[in-house]
């Protein structure tokens, strides 16, 4: 297989210096204010209290709080951390330790023509424009892409992805509003294969996770899917976005169960203080993290690096 894009270092550095800057010192809860915490303080159990605070309120969750202040006690206790930098460096350790394991790039299979990514989300997630911004990854690296409009709910929604489609140079498959989702699903797969498309990106009508009858649909467009192709689609995308806070990790686990997710976008990082809900995700279900959004530009979405992540939350360098 191959991965999305082979991004340079320059291009890596810069949605690093992007992300870094939009969540801390200022934007994350749990950078602000970290100097200030550990100025002049030994390094003691009041400290970890209070850290175990702004991990709770950055939305990290009740088990990957208590997993990161576990080994962090321990290593107080044996007198490995003897100052507030020894103790950040430390927490970024284990932030990253818990999203290494799920910082899984997207990677295009070949063998499959076309690559069929079925993307869902709720509504307002930014599931459409997300789309649009892989689009334009995707056909910079050279791939033939098709874009399918099954968002059929929302006029605004296939005019949009249709000017994504156009903005990427993608091929764009749409029927008028209203029409049912998987007859567009059936129609792109039918037209991608005679056009020759590597990868094919259908969009679905956003939708609540507890929308019984709406998420039965979403089931019924992987059937028609799987119809044409036995094994697509080869990649389910969730689109999250990060405000939601505890609210993402619910949507998670109902999008998972319902139709299996094989990787995750979330977005509006740029927008919230609590960039913790990465790891609330990563450490309750293992989804692969694929992509995350920082902004509105197409510069402002890149792949998901644990490393870079865990710095950017905690406020501190990047460990080369």
């Amino acid at each position: 297989m191959t991965t999305t894009t082979s991004a340079g270092p320059d291009e890596r550095h810069g949605f690093f210096r992007r992300l870094r800057a939009r969540l801390s010192p200022t934007n994350s809860g749990l950078a602000s204010g970290f100097a200030n915490l550990f100025r002049g303080r030994r390094i003691d159990q009041d400290i970890l209290d209070e850290l175990e605070t702004r991990l709770l309120t950055a939305d990290v969750g009740v088990e990957a709080t208590e997993h990161i202040l576990a080994g962090l006690s321990r290593r107080v206790a044996r007198k490995e951390l003897a100052d507030g930098e020894a103790l950040m460096a430390a927490l970024r350790e284990a932030i990253a330790e818990i999203l290494r394991p799920v910082a899984c790039p997207l990677a295009i299979d070949p063998a499959h023509t076309p690559y069929v990514i079925l993307v869902v989300g709720v509504n307002g997630s930014g599931k459409t424009t997300s789309i649009g911004k892989l689009a334009r990854r995707l056909t910079a690296d050279g791939r033939r892409v098709m874009l399918a409009a099954g968002d059929t709910f929302r006029a605004a929604a296939i005019e949009q992805l249709g000017a994504w489609a156009e903005r990427s140079h993608a091929e764009f498959i749409a029927q008028a509003a209203g029409a049912d989702p998987g007859a567009v699903a059936f129609d792109a797969m039918q037209a991608a294969r005679s056009r020759r498309a590597e990868v094919l990106l259908v969009d679905t009508a956003g939708r609540l996770h507890g929308q019984a009858h709406l998420m039965e649909e979403l089931k019924k467009v992987k059937r028609v899917i799987q119809r044409v192709e036995a094994s697509a689609p080869h990649e389910v995308l969730l689109v999250l976005d990060a405000n939601q806070g505890q609210n993402a990790l619910a949507q998670a686990q109902a999008f998972n169960e319902a139709i299996g997710v094989t990787g995750l976008v979330l977005t509006k990082l740029d927008g919230t203080a609590k960039g913790g809900i990465v790891l609330a995700i990563a450490r309750r279900l293992g989804i692969p993290i694929r992509f995350i959004g920082v902004g509105e530009q197409s510069g402002d979405f890149g792949e998901f690096e644990a490393d870079a992540f865990a710095a950017a939350l905690v406020g501190t360098e990047e460990k080369t």
